[in-house]
């Protein structure tokens, strides 16, 4: 009988390509798992410092600024700036190409308002990873759209949450009641989904800000729209007089940041109201400016100007967008939501 001798298997090109691609992703994997342990310099002690304000994971810490880690944990400026390095360089955090950036604009989601003219105003929507500011008068719609967004939201995305962040005692669970009817929602369900805080101080209001990232991380709540309503009551309230000013705009410029920075980090929509006032050296034309001047204008990615119209009706006007031009769409705000006219 002749023996018969098994070869080792000889692998292909393809075989061999896949083999190395398995491998890269087991490491990339690795890479992506990894921990603030893993960062160097940072023990049980620094650890427990930065979770106690946030600081949960590499891409928190990536974010951050050295002052405040410095803040966090009483590090040294050095050390703080080599720790946010060293997260950034696990993340890779670097140039992408604009073909990158397009396809991640792919999973931009677009909250309607109801209305099919205000939509194409802005795109389709409120977009997400972005801040739309809306300002005007009283009575100019605001709080209604608001409150118009945090239905619609839940039920273009089924299972999602709101977060209201209050200001000035807006907030209505009767209006959303009525919404949550016009849409074909459970109204009790459609409260349960928005989870509201009422902001007493500048501080207690930036607090709440900070505190959405709990809701996603600690409780597991899918929160695609945060509404703040409004802005700037507070700090017009707590700031007056030219001598507080910079330390207003400071504080006004930080609390956006922050709201921006959450919006991208979790491809959420984050809409703000603000406050206006007249300008009195205004001779022709709408007197009407916004508050908080510049800080507030460049840290909004949409800004969109609400006042009354004829007959009961509300004009929008889109005034800054990096992608859209200037327009208007005007509407009606009824029981049911916005109406076209």
């Amino acid at each position: 009988m002749k023996q018969i001798l098994m070869e080792p298997k000889v692998m292909s090109q393809d075989e061999k390509k896949l083999e190395k691609n398995i491998k890269f992703s087991k490491e990339e994997k690795t890479i992506k798992e990894k921990t603030l342990s893993d960062l160097p310099g940072v023990g049980p002690a620094t650890i427990e410092k930065l979770e106690a304000v946030g600081y949960n994971d590499l891409m928190s810490v990536a974010v951050a600024t050295p002052g405040e880690l410095i803040d966090a944990t009483g590090m040294v400026q050095a050390a703080a700036k080599k720790i946010i390095a060293a997260a950034r360089t696990s993340l890779e955090m670097g140039f992408e190409s604009g073909e990158d950036i397009l396809k991640k604009r792919e999973q931009v989601l677009k909250i309607s308002t109801g209305s099919k003219t205000f939509d194409a105003l802005v795109g389709g929507g409120f977009e997400s990873g972005a801040l739309t500011e809306c300002f005007g008068e009283y009575g100019s719609g605001k709080t209604q759209i608001g409150h118009i967004l945090a239905v619609n939201c839940q039920k273009q995305f089924p299972g999602s949450t709101a977060v209201y962040i209050d200001t000035e005692n807006t907030f209505r669970p009767e209006r959303i009641e009525q919404l949550a009817k016009s849409v074909g929602l459970d109204p009790k369900e459609a409260l349960k989904n928005i989870k509201v805080a009422k902001a007493f101080n500048t501080d207690h209001q930036m607090l709440l800000g900070e505190k959405v990232e709990d809701l996603i991380k600690k409780q597991g709540l899918d929160v695609k729209l945060v509404i703040v309503d409004s802005l700037t009551a507070h700090f017009r309230a707590e700031y007056i007089g030219r001598g507080t000013l910079a330390e207003r705009q400071q504080k006004i410029n930080r609390h956006m940041r922050d709201l921006s920075k959450l919006s991208q980090m979790y491809n959420l929509c984050v809409y703000v109201t603000n406050q206006v006032m007249a300008k009195p050296d205004t001779f022709f034309g709408d007197p009407t400016q916004a508050i908080g001047g510049h800080i507030v204008g460049h840290a909004s990615t949409f800004r969109i100007y609400l006042r009354k119209g004829k007959k009961g009706s509300r004009v929008a006007k889109l005034v800054d967008s990096p992608n859209l031009p200037e327009g208007e769409a005007s509407f009606y705000v009824e029981t049911s939501g916005l109406k076209d006219i």
